[in-house]
């Protein structure tokens, strides 16, 4: 009997549920969309009870497809789980949810965040859990339900309030109740974990005012969190051994297992987390100290720096200014061309991230004469995407003095061979994209498949990976060095 593994994508628009087996390889998908509910003032929620919902019907469409294609679902033994990560819900003893779960892209405690910089709190939040204070992180807009909802605040003052992330919420639910945990990458996203001695940090908590909150246990990623049948979805116990940040999952779904080893996701916006070792390094670069993963064996640490515009830049091209009908044409109409023309576009259109966090800047366009066509443009955004991850590893490197190996890359943008060669040619360092468009269930599953020993160690992981496609750079390209200057200057003007 092969062994096979569940893994469980819970995502802020849909949930992901994937079969793998011992080889690594997808055998059975299916995914169901979320719904997440937008109001005024930026307040962003999804119900707890819908999420569990949804993350049943995605499992029980993926046991559907591995049936029907001639699998066995009693051979699925053990389980692991990723999750949107800043995401949280918080319940009472009886498991009912106090209020909807406030999603990671909530703006609602921006006052709160305020106030907390202005009581001088920042220095203290940054060296303990490595974050910024943010609305981002959990912890500020868990400060607003206690000051805003009086059911919330009464069932923390009588320690009646369960505080979870979305990994730990599924936990509970699918063991029904028997099983709080959660593991280290995601308790690092709340702004109440200590990164140095790994634990939750009741002062803190005490400077919240939130003493009297309950909060899980804390596992590394690979562990062995539980036993559950998923609500009757199979007629035995599957291993629950994984979990795990959505982010993290993909670096570890990438490979990223040594200092050097970094991952970027190429999206709307861009986030890349850089293996910096078992060593926590806190960043003077404008950077988030972070774990990547974690074992019983080893916890690895990262840098993680997110770059706000990225593809969005390309769909604003095609829908604002209508340059080209398909995305894919971008890569040919930026071929088409030796250069840039001198033009640069900074896309500043939600402000700039890290390294800079100048939130309140617009995007612009520098460099723009008559010999400008829409290929010069198209061009220049296409090159926004790798000076921006070139800003970000500049910054990683100094705040470790670790060089960059290689760069994994995932996401839409991907797919783009000119971003790519471009990307590789810039950081003079290897661009690995293996194509998998699931890399944050993969990362679940190979961390599941650890701990049950389906995997031996990170070098069985390693061989895995024998499809993925290297881009090389070009070492003679000298003018690329001459472009990001140009860069440089625009992004400093």
């Amino acid at each position: 009997m092969q062994p096979y593994i569940l893994a469980i994508d819970q995502g802020t628009s849909s949930t992901k549920s994937l079969i793998f087996d011992a080889n690594g390889q997808v055998v059975a998908r299916a995914s169901e969309p979320l719904k997440t509910h937008y109001s005024g003032d930026g307040y962003v929620e999804q119900e707890p009870e819908e999420i569990y919902r949804n993350v049943l019907t995605s499992i029980g469409k993926c046991i559907g497809s591995f049936a029907a294609s001639g699998g066995n679902p009693h051979d699925i033994s053990v389980a692991g789980i990723s999750n949107q990560r800043e995401t949280f819900v918080i319940w009472n003893k009886l498991g009912e949810p106090l209020y909807n779960a406030i999603v990671w892209q909530c703006k609602r405690s921006i006052a709160i965040c305020d106030r907390l910089k202005a009581q001088g709190f920042e220095p203290i939040v940054r060296a303990k859990t490595g974050l910024f204070i943010d609305p981002y992180f959990s912890g500020t807009k868990l400060i607003w339900l206690a000051e805003n909802v009086e059911s919330v605040r009464l069932a923390i003052q009588s320690g009646d309030a369960y505080f979870g992330t979305i990994d730990t919420w599924l936990l509970y639910r699918l063991t029904n109740g028997t099983c709080y945990f959660t593991d280290y990458t995601n308790a690092s996203r709340t702004l109440f974990f200590n990164l140095q001695n790994l634990t939750w940090d009741t002062e803190l908590l005490d400077l919240f005012g939130l003493t009297g909150l309950n909060l899980p246990e804390l596992k590394p990623s690979s562990a062995f969190f539980g036993e559950s049948n998923v609500n009757g979805l199979f007629d035995h116990s599957l291993q629950l051994t994984a979990m795990i940040g959505d982010s993290h999952a993909a670096a570890f779904g990438e490979g990223c297992f040594v200092p050097g080893t970094a991952k970027a996701t190429l999206g709307t916006g861009c986030s890349i987390i850089m293996n910096t070792g078992q060593t926590l390094t806190e960043s003077q670069q404008g950077m988030v100290s972070t774990i990547c993963w974690s074992t019983e064996e080893r916890v690895d640490y990262a840098l993680e720096g997110v770059i706000v515009t990225c593809g969005a830049t390309i769909e604003w091209l095609k829908n604002n200014l209508g340059l080209f009908a398909d995305s894919r044409e971008t890569e040919a109409m930026a071929n088409a061309l030796t250069d840039n023309g001198g033009v640069y576009v900074i896309p500043a259109f939600s402000g700039l991230g890290a390294p800079y966090w100048q939130m309140s800047r617009k995007a612009s366009i520098a460099g723009l004469t008559f010999g400008t066509t829409k290929n010069h443009l198209v061009r220049a955004a296409l090159e926004s995407i790798p000076y921006q991850i070139k800003d970000v590893i500049v910054a990683m490197e100094q705040d470790t003095g670790i060089p960059l190996a290689e760069l994994m890359v995932n996401g839409g943008i991907s797919a783009n061979q000119f971003v790519l060669h471009f990307l590789a040619d810039l950081l003079k360092k290897p661009v690995i994209n293996k194509g998998m468009p699931d890399v944050s269930a993969q990362g679940a599953a190979y961390l599941a498949g650890l701990k049950a020993g389906i995997y031996k160690n990170l070098d069985h992981l390693t061989q895995l990976e024998a499809g993925k496609s290297v881009v090389h750079p070009d070492l003679t390209n000298v003018a690329i060095q001459t472009a990001y200057q140009g860069w440089q200057s625009a992004i400093h003007q």
